[in-house]
């Protein structure tokens, strides 16, 4: 565990488990010289084996490069990613990653769309149907195997995008704010279906979101960043029976942790509002 991590953990459940996904002092600056802007500033933590892991923060705080990092986007950075010891320096097959826009191909049907990487490695169109089946299934998309996105809605062709991502069985399944297009209710119904998801396959997963009870509902640890430049601010066990049912989502427990999380990101929010109203001031005067 990292020194950063040893100071910003809350008391909470024991850990278990091995580090599969290691963010190491990781820093990453776009331009040069004078006008040089530090997005990620030394952060560090990890994700062990099975987890589910979110990180959030206000807007401007890195949370999207550093997601592109870790898939493998973005290079170029100082400190280190680490896939069992692998540093990333480019898309790694032990990633797979489910991006804001849902992704599905319009001229596809759904089976065909989760079924696409395995035909991209040439698995057999048998094998490759039967898989596809299985996660179509398991996102809750039995009977619209033949459909195409064009028929569905927000919600299930954003499924779909999971379908075929998990269809590669990732060691790491990372998420951009994957659900930031859809209504609050079909969220939450979707994010049910992740947490299924996630405890059926023990699948370690990454989510990037700026939704506070969104986080809450899916992780067990939460990584809090501060505005520009991103650094770890605190990470915050989320010590909530699963399945979290509706009862759990709607206890004072819950709630609880939401306005922990809000009181931590109030402050960077602050920040991020007053820079900009700072520099919309700026821009008026010298318009």
């Amino acid at each position: 565990m990292t020194s950063v991590e040893t100071k910003s953990r809350v008391a909470g459940k024991p850990e278990t488990g091995q580090p599969v996904l290691i963010i190491d002092d990781v820093v990453k600056t776009f331009g040069d010289a004078e006008e040089a802007v530090t997005a990620v500033d030394h952060v560090s933590f990890n994700v062990k084996q099975g987890e589910f892991v979110a990180v959030i923060g206000p807007s401007g705080c890195g949370k999207s490069t550093l997601f592109n990092i870790i898939g493998g986007l973005l290079g170029e950075y100082d400190g280190n990613v680490l896939i069992d010891d692998e540093r990333i320096s480019g898309p790694h097959p032990s990633v797979g990653m489910v991006f804001q826009e849902e992704s599905t191909f319009p001229w596809r049907s759904v089976i065909d769309n989760v079924a696409f990487p395995l035909e991209l490695r040439g698995v057999a169109k048998s094998e490759r149907y039967d898989r596809a089946r299985h996660f179509i299934g398991l996102v809750g998309l039995d009977g619209f195997e033949k459909r195409f996105p064009s028929q569905l809605s927000g919600g299930m062709k954003q499924r779909v995008s999971i379908a075929r991502t998990l269809v590669s069985n990732p060691r790491i399944l990372l998420m951009d704010e994957p659900f930031a297009a859809l209504d609050e209710q079909t969220r939450l119904l979707l994010g049910d279906k992740i947490t299924q998801i996630q405890q059926e396959l023990k699948q370690t997963t990454l989510l990037i979101t700026h939704n506070l009870t969104e986080a809450v509902q899916l992780s067990d640890r939460i990584v809090v960043m501060t505005y520009r430049p991103g650094k770890v601010k605190r990470i915050a066990d989320i010590n909530l029976p699963r399945p979290r049912t509706s009862d759990v989502v709607g206890s004072d427990a819950f709630g609880h942790y939401v306005a922990e999380i809000w009181n931590d990101l109030r402050e960077e929010a602050s920040r991020g509002m007053q820079e900009s109203e700072q520099v919309a001031r700026a821009d008026r005067r010298h318009g």
